[in-house]
């Protein structure tokens, strides 16, 4: 089936510009970027133009009124260089997921992934060559009708860009468990990637690094005991030989990443369970000798390995090694690059350019 999506092609690239070796985070972004806009309850006029700016009215209603949600995502290539996405229609499911508890539309799935597609094939020379590099993509949708008033908006725009990353941790990370500060509660947002979430996450963030720590581990809002995410991304225990990551319970984000080390780790015959977990009981298990290992999972860091947990007064070391965290990552990325069988049917190959 032939695309509708209308693509202009930048002149001159400016890839040939960029050291692969020092990527600075966040800051590069590729050629072009894929736009279409919603109107008359509609998705209309897909297209990939040249990467630049937007023009905004100054009341669009997401400033005002935050409806803005996001994915992210990686782009990688194989051992032949074609270049594959990692479960790109589970992001399609869990943008179409925000957007109906912020009150958005819902963007049709295949063109979520055709625009995926049409822009990674676009843009595949800059895809970093590195092991533990990637092209990070951002497909994201805002509210841009210009209008002063609380109601759901009726004009949005999708956008998806992409920029160039290097690898996120290379050390073990440090956590301040926060007590004062929440990052979501039942009923509120927080399953939802909504840009809110993170705006609140900031400032919590910052005084946890100037603590010494490298992220926030996340409490819940009623007792500030039991463990939700940590940072920007999910959470893993390995306790006595089995891995405890907390529930999905309306206030956990659901994360590919989290799904598929679940999936993975049970095919290694570990035992998984998803269940609510307290600060107490990971204190407990590093006194009596039976914390094992912990790690974060993400879309940005993979695998984050974490060595110690700071509270207030005290610290619980979680460990030196994270043996499993490690293998786990290492078949992630190797399924990712094409170097493993993709026996869990994850990934799916783009098209490059023909030129």
């Amino acid at each position: 089936m032939k695309s509708n999506i209308s693509i202009t092609k930048v002149e001159t690239s400016k890839v040939d510009a960029l050291d692969f070796n020092n990527i600075p985070l966040g800051t590069t972004f590729t050629d072009h970027m894929f736009i279409c806009d919603y109107e008359n309850g509609e998705w209309v006029t897909p297209r990939i133009i040249p990467m630049g700016l937007i023009p905004t009215h100054p009341a669009a209603m997401a400033l005002h009124y935050g409806q803005a949600i996001f994915e992210g995502m990686k782009a990688y290539k194989d051992t032949e260089g074609t270049p594959m996405l990692f479960r790109p229609e589970e992001n399609a499911k869990r943008l179409n997921k925000s957007a109906d508890r912020m009150g958005m539309p819902h963007i049709p799935e295949d063109l979520f992934v055709e625009g995926l597609k049409e822009l990674v094939g676009l843009e595949h020379n800059w895809i970093p060559p590195t092991d533990g590099s990637a092209l990070y993509l951002r497909p994201f949708m805002y509210a841009d009708e210009p209008f002063i008033g609380m109601r759901a908006a009726t004009h949005y725009k999708f956008i998806i860009m992409a920029s160039p990353a290097g690898p996120f941790f290379s050390k073990r990370i440090k956590l301040w468990a926060e007590k004062q500060f929440i990052r979501a509660a039942q009923g509120g947002t927080g399953e939802a990637k909504a840009a809110g979430n993170y705006a609140a996450a900031i400032r919590p963030t910052e005084l946890a690094k100037a603590k010494g720590y490298d992220q926030v581990l996340w409490l819940d809002a009623a007792e500030h005991k039991y463990i939700q995410e940590v940072g920007t991304m999910n959470i893993f225990f390995k306790i006595n030989g089995e891995f405890i990551t907390p529930e999905l319970d309306g206030s956990v984000l659901h994360g590919i990443t989290r799904a598929s080390v679940i999936e993975m780790l049970r095919a290694m015959n570990f035992t998984v369970t998803e269940r609510k977990i307290t600060i107490d009981e990971i204190k407990t298990a590093s006194e009596n000798g039976t914390l094992e290992e912990a790690f974060g999972t993400g879309t940005a860091v993979g695998i984050a390995y974490i060595q110690e947990i700071g509270l207030e007064g005290e610290t619980i070391h979680v460990s030196d090694e994270s043996p499993i965290g490690l293998e786990v990552n290492d078949t992630l990325n190797a399924i990712k690059t094409g170097k493993l069988d993709d026996q869990f049917n994850w990934m799916t190959k783009v098209n490059k350019e023909l030129v």
